[in-house]
Order: C-alpha cells, then structure tokens, then sequence
C-alpha cells in the first residue's frame, strides 16, 4: 500500500521561503505522478504543483509559477516543494498526493493516494 508522509511545514514571515518534503513508500513510482495540494480554511483544496516521476513534465498553479519549484529525488523516493516569496494567502495545509494512471495531473479527483498534509502558516 503506497504511503505519503509530508514534513516540513511550519510559521514564516512573508517574503520567506520554505521546503516541504513528501516521502514515498510502499510502490514503485516510475509511471506516477506526484502532485502537492492545500486547503485553507473554509476552502476547497486547490491544485498547487506536480510531476511526472521520470521528470519529463511539471505543472504549476498560476498562483505559485515562479515562486514555487517542485522536484523529487527518486533515489530516497521524496517529492519537495521549495516555495519562496511567500504570502499570506499561501497559509494552508500542504498535501502530497499520488497517482499511477495518466490522467490531468491538476485534478484532485484524479488522484488514488494521500497524505495527512502539514500546516503551512505565513505571517504578514
């Protein structure tokens, strides 16, 4: 059973930068896709990054392209989200998420696994 376990979350100021980290267990990812996610309160969870896990292709989020940078090291199975020049309205919880079927890497409905997400908090 694949598993996902984010870490990395936590309160900085705007303008800072942080990295979260999303460990893969339980399968073999050479034909998933790995995507990140967040919620914020009273929101829905919204479409934030994600990539192929051979690294040919990245999707972004017009509201984080050219902040937010999302990358994997397939050696220790771990998908990363750099994120810098953050913003207020970054604040929300950070889900990684995987899928082994081609199909539109932005839809959260199209997404078989999850993990239990961690708090992103930026202060203005």
């Amino acid at each position: 059973q694949v598993q996902l376990a984010e870490s990395g979350g936590g309160l900085v100021q705007a303008g800072g930068s942080l990295r979260l980290s999303c460990a893969a267990s339980g399968g073999t990812f050479s034909n998933y896709h790995m995507g990140w996610f967040r919620q914020a309160p009273g929101k829905e969870r919204e479409f934030v990054a994600a990539l192929t896990w051979t690294g040919g292709f990245t999707w972004y989020a017009d509201s984080v392209k050219g902040r937010f940078t999302i990358s994997r090291d397939t050696a220790k199975n771990t998908v990363f989200l750099q994120m810098s020049s953050l913003k207020p309205e970054d604040t929300a919880v950070y889900y990684c998420a995987a899928k082994n079927h081609w199909s539109n890497p932005t839809s959260r409905a199209a997404y078989n696994y999850w993990g239990q997400g961690t708090q992103v908090t930026i202060s203005s």
